[in-house]
């Protein structure tokens, strides 16, 4: 506002000195041209020079637009194919999303062409490369819904040749982000190989992000490479990409079927060597490794050592009671050659839980392997009642049918072999 007023006062100062000296100026001018002379008067003569003046710029502005007439209108072409370009671009991207494929094939080929046309006139694009590979990408993608692979592989290889250049770093970025999409195809491809060659062709950086290590963890599980999906869970599991929970759940899945995988002693032995001591701590993984050891090996001193940090959570209540039933009748196989340490923790045990029919049945089964028939007999018939699960119920009638046999007593051998068998049923 205050601005406005100056103005305004300055106009109106200019005005005034001018008319003062318009108004009082006598001067005179006389151009003179034999035989002829021509007086004016001072006023006049400005007010004709202000006017030349202002002709000759006005002539020299007009001449000047007119020599710049055909850069104004190749400028105008290149601004009307830059906004055909950007809007190819949105189109292509709108159909996509919206699962127009042939629309957005279509319209990522007339970005292409736009594209071209600009680089053909030798105009100056920003990131025109960038905007080449998504183009690329984008017809890739939709050649990829609409089942064409030929098409999809061919705008990919442009792809890559767009984005060569390292000094780009957004083209690195787009040709990055394409190599996971590829990653991807591959998968819906069901070829897993390929998929874990291509996210293997990427930068080390790129490729342990998320994106690219949930790629990687499909493709393993699709090849059936257990440990490389086991490795690379690790890694989600300490960048974040599971939860807590989940990536336990996963660990653990993958650990059962690597150690079924293991054919004999040796290979179970390197692997359970191999695994972080938490997860050698996992119930559901040293359950399943102790038992495989025993069918591939034979009980053991070293099958009882890895159920030893299972038995402690046991014995602190920190075991459900799906892992409790399976970690007796996993002691049950391993019970041969008990060292005195074992039959110690049994024992302090039963000592703790006096009425606990797992500890009961686990002491007649330890008892057996000692040959202390009579012991044994007493704890087995005294945890009947109170066994959880029919497998266990069985598995201890067996074991009395067997102590009546050596006792020669045949009525209580068969009534025994009756019960585990309608047990079992």
């Amino acid at each position: 506002m205050m601005r406005a007023a100056l103005w305004f006062v300055g106009l109106f100062a200019l005005a005034v000195a001018l008319a003062l000296f318009a108004g009082s100026n006598q001067g005179m001018v006389s151009l003179f041209w034999p035989p002829y002379r021509l007086d004016v008067s001072l006023n006049t003569a400005l007010l004709a020079l202000l006017g030349l003046f202002l002709l000759g710029y006005a002539s020299l502005r007009g001449l000047s637009v007119l020599g710049q007439l055909p850069l104004q209108a190749r400028r105008w072409r290149q601004q009307q194919r830059e906004r055909s370009l950007y809007r190819a671009l949105v189109s292509s991207l709108a159909h996509l999303q919206a699962g127009r494929f042939v629309r957005a094939g279509k319209a990522a080929e007339e970005l292409l062409q736009h594209s071209h046309s600009l680089r053909s006139s030798q105009a100056a694009v920003p990131h025109d490369a960038s905007l080449r590979a998504i183009a690329h990408l984008l017809a890739a993608d939709s050649a990829h819904a609409l089942q064409d692979p030929s098409t999809r592989d061919q705008h990919y290889a442009a792809l890559l040749q767009d984005t060569q250049s390292p000094s780009d770093a957004l083209a690195q970025e787009v040709r990055e982000g394409a190599q996971m999409r590829a990653a991807r195809w591959a998968l819906d491809d069901r070829n897993p190989q390929e998929s874990l060659q291509r996210l293997a062709d990427m930068p080390q950086g790129a490729g342990r992000r998320t994106m690219a290590l949930r790629i990687k963890l499909k493709a393993a599980r699709m090849a059936r490479d257990n440990l490389t999906a086991l490795e690379t869970t690790r890694l989600l599991a300490k960048h974040g990409g599971f939860s807590p929970s989940v990536a336990e759940s996963l660990i653990g899945s993958l650990l059962l079927e690597l150690i079924r995988q293991c054919r004999d002693a040796q290979q179970l032995h390197s692997l359970w060597e191999r695994l972080p001591a938490h997860e050698q701590r996992m119930p559901g993984v040293a359950l399943a490794a102790a038992r495989h050891l025993v069918d591939v090996q034979g009980p053991g001193e070293q099958a009882r050592s890895w159920l030893l940090p299972i038995w402690q959570m046991y014995m602190q209540d920190q075991l459900d009671a799906e892992h409790t039933k399976r970690l007796f009748l996993t002691l049950q196989h391993c019970l041969e050659d008990l060292d005195t340490a074992w039959l110690q923790r049994i024992e302090a045990a039963q000592q703790r839980y006096p009425k606990e029919a797992l500890l009961q049945y686990l002491g007649g089964m330890a008892c057996i392997q000692r040959q202390l028939w009579g012991k044994a007999e007493q704890l087995l018939r005294r945890c009947l009642p109170g066994l959880p699960d029919a497998a266990l119920r069985a598995s201890t009638w067996r074991a009395l049918a067997i102590l009546a046999e050596q006792r020669e007593d045949a009525a209580q051998a068969a009534q025994a072999w009756r019960q585990a068998a309608l047990a079992s049923s």
